[in-house]
């Protein structure tokens, strides 16, 4: 479901004034003097040549994002990207309560609106900002539209932020939204910063407040087990886990336990291209044409443009496309999903902005594997690389992608929300689906492996004094290739986020029921890992770097009530979802479906019904569906499947047979009986 939200609200209004008489029947009309001018329409809002420190009207800061426009209607500063019909409205207006202020605010910025409050949550006082409340408003998917509105408090009264944007655009300008929401200050606040302070060593004491933070965070959001790695200045001080390994058995999470580390896979990728520069086997700006002649994007212009750097950037303008790893994985090959990338097209200039790409960092693998190897499948060729550029280098005996080899000894197992907000076994099979993509995210480690690679990283490419990658060839990985937001940026399978004025280097992975984080702060010898198996772990991986640094500086407490809104909202954003669907299906629309569809990109879709339920078979995996009424009338069926959803196929028709069609942000599949 996207909820989306609108407030009906009814302002009072003065009485009209008198109508005025009618003119006499003869009288003529006027004539206008002869040396009168057309009045010209107002000028269109210039875009902003770069990103353009600015303030709301009563002065609360923020950033407008390079090639936007700004125009003020009243109390609305609205930010409008390049494309039509997408905005943010920075309203400030005063109110008795967050409902009053965004009624004031929808009546600012637009005052006919189609959409109702579906969820509203509270989020935790945070930058100078209190009362913080997010509406969020069902659209019908066919409008591919998503509408929220939040509201801030501060001394100087309400702002509320509405974010109505077209799907395309909010994923496409995901960094740049970042940009506006995360520069977002009342007048004359200045955030926190632990710039220039003394990091305190991390005794006992702190590692138990990391540990409770953990453990109160796991409880408060039904994840089963947690592990966690903490080293400083060249030493191990906490390895551990909390909770258990799989729902319904004994077994405690440990160091050695195995978890999927998904997208962390993409930083230790960059490693092995590392290598291969210090070997003068490639350099970060060779042409990948050059290294495999059959690389190829379905622009030619870009693949030209692709050097080894830009595989792993999330620069290339190229979008997030992974619907077709998802749907079809089985005896799929790397030669073949690198053949994916044929039909793939850029979204936005090369260098442009931020656009995660899974298909091009499996790319970056497997170039890498095929310059180390050319004369393995690639792969073969990328295993043996990592195995003996990283791995074996850094010690880490027990990190494979070999998914019978982790699931034989020592292993977590994934779990994930049912429709009522119950943590269960997650839906494994899905998790398979990255295999022929795996240098984007098929890694399987444990806390014990995964410190080894993040005391190299600060002690610059060293394991046990030794020099394993030179330090010219690590810290390349870091520097910035395209921003994310206004204080982060990415690197090659690696961000650098200076928040709160010290650089804290990391990645995050997801996989269904599995989410991690690795972080590390390079000035300070202070680093850690966060393993979880169950959704929304990726809340606890995401709040415990805001948790180390408070810490580690003594910072301002926000770590804990972040965790305990977040909360709050991912239980209340599945009952205000488990309102608006029907399970199961129901029977009479369930009826009306064709028995068999097929997509050309996706694959096919057996429907069966058993029972009161209604199963979509997709070959791979499959999954009972719901059914929701959407607003404009249409019928959507949503896989339940624990982890897998949100799968969403909306009823329609074309050329006399019946459709489903699916979509991410950016892309639209048609299934058609067949």
């Amino acid at each position: 479901m996207r909820a989306h939200l609108l407030l009906g609200f009814v302002l009072a209004c003065s009485s009209a004034p008198a109508k005025p008489a009618a003119p006499p029947a003869a009288a003529p009309p006027p004539i206008p003097p002869t040396d009168a001018k057309p009045v010209a329409p107002p000028p269109a809002p210039t875009p902003l040549a770069a990103d353009t420190p600015s303030h709301t009207v009563r002065g609360n800061t923020f950033v407008a994002p390079a090639g936007w426009s700004l125009e003020v209607r009243g109390t609305a500063t609205i930010a409008s990207p390049p494309e039509p019909g997408s905005a943010i409205a920075l309203v400030d207006v005063d109110a008795n309560d967050a409902e009053g202020a965004v009624t004031a605010a929808w009546a600012a910025y637009k005052p006919s609106k189609p959409w109702k409050v579906v969820d509203t949550n509270d989020g935790a006082d945070k930058d100078g900002w209190s009362n913080n409340r997010a509406f969020s408003y069902q659209t019908s998917p066919n409008e591919k539209r998503s509408v929220t509105a939040i509201a801030k408090h501060s001394a100087g009264g309400w702002t509320v932020v509405i974010i109505d944007m077209l799907d395309a655009i909010e994923e496409k300008r995901g960094a740049q939204l970042g940009v506006v929401l995360g520069r977002l200050l009342p007048k004359d606040y200045t955030r926190e910063t632990f710039a220039g302070k003394t990091a305190h060593d991390l005794d006992a004491a702190r590692i138990a407040e990391l540990g409770k933070f953990i453990e109160t965070s796991e409880q408060k959001l039904g994840v089963p087990g947690v592990a966690l790695g903490i080293v400083q200045h060249g030493k191990v001080v906490f390895a551990g886990g909390f909770g258990v390994r799989e729902l319904g058995k004994p077994a405690k999470v440990d160091a050695n336990t195995m978890f999927m580390i998904a997208s962390n896979t993409k930083a230790l990728t960059t490693l092995m291209l590392a290598k291969l520069v210090d070997e003068k086997q490639l350099t970060w700006d060779t042409k990948v044409t050059s290294l495999l002649p059959t690389f190829k994007l379905g622009n030619a212009e870009t693949t030209e443009q692709v050097k080894v750097r830009h595989l792993i950037c999330a620069c290339t303008g190229l979008p997030r496309q992974d619907l077709e790893w998802l749907f079809q994985f089985k005896g799929v090959t790397p030669t073949d999903a690198m053949a994916t990338l044929a039909a793939v097209q850029p979204t936005s200039k090369f260098g442009e902005m931020f656009q995660y790409s899974n298909l091009l960092a499996g790319a970056a693998g497997f170039v890498g594997g095929h310059v180390a190897f050319p004369k393995l499948e690639l792969g073969a060729a990328y295993d043996k690389a990592m195995q003996t550029r990283v791995f074996d280098p850094l010690g880490m005996r027990s990190t494979t992608f070999d998914y019978a080899r982790a699931l034989r000894g020592d292993h977590a197992m994934p779990h994930a929300n049912d429709v009522d907000g119950k943590t269960a076994h997650a839906e494994m099979a899905i998790n398979y689906s990255i295999v022929s993509l795996r240098p984007a995210g098929a890694g399987w480690s444990n806390i014990s492996d995964m410190l080894k690679y993040v005391e190299m990283e600060l002690d610059d490419g060293k394991v046990g004094g030794k020099t394993i990658v030179s330090k010219e060839s690590l810290l390349e990985r870091r520097v910035p290739q395209v921003p994310i937001g206004k204080d982060a940026t990415y690197g090659m399978g690696l961000m650098v986020d200076t928040t709160y004025g010290v650089a804290v280097v990391h990645h995050g992975g997801d996989m269904i029921g599995f989410h991690s984080d690795m972080m590390w702060l390079p000035e300070y010898g202070v680093g850690a890992v966060v393993l979880t198996n169950g959704d929304p772990g990726w809340i606890i991986r995401g709040q415990f770097q805001r948790k180390l640094l408070e810490v580690l500086f003594d910072g301002h407490p926000e770590a804990d009530a972040n965790i305990a809104s977040a909360a709050a909202a991912w239980y209340g954003s599945i009952a205000a979802a488990r309102k608006l669907i029907e399970v199961p299906a129901n029977a009479a629309e369930a009826g009306k479906l064709a028995s068999h569809y097929h997509s050309d990109a996706l694959g096919d879709i057996d429907v069966s019904h058993h029972d009161a339920a209604t199963t979509f078979d997709f070959g791979e995996f499959k999954s009972d569906v719901a059914s929701r009424k959407n607003p404009d009338g249409t019928f959507s069926f949503i896989t339940t499947s624990h982890g897998i959803s949100d799968f969403e196929f909306v009823v329609g028709a074309a050329n006399g047979k019946r459709t489903l069609v699916i979509r991410d942000a950016q892309h639209e599949y048609t299934f058609v009986e067949t």
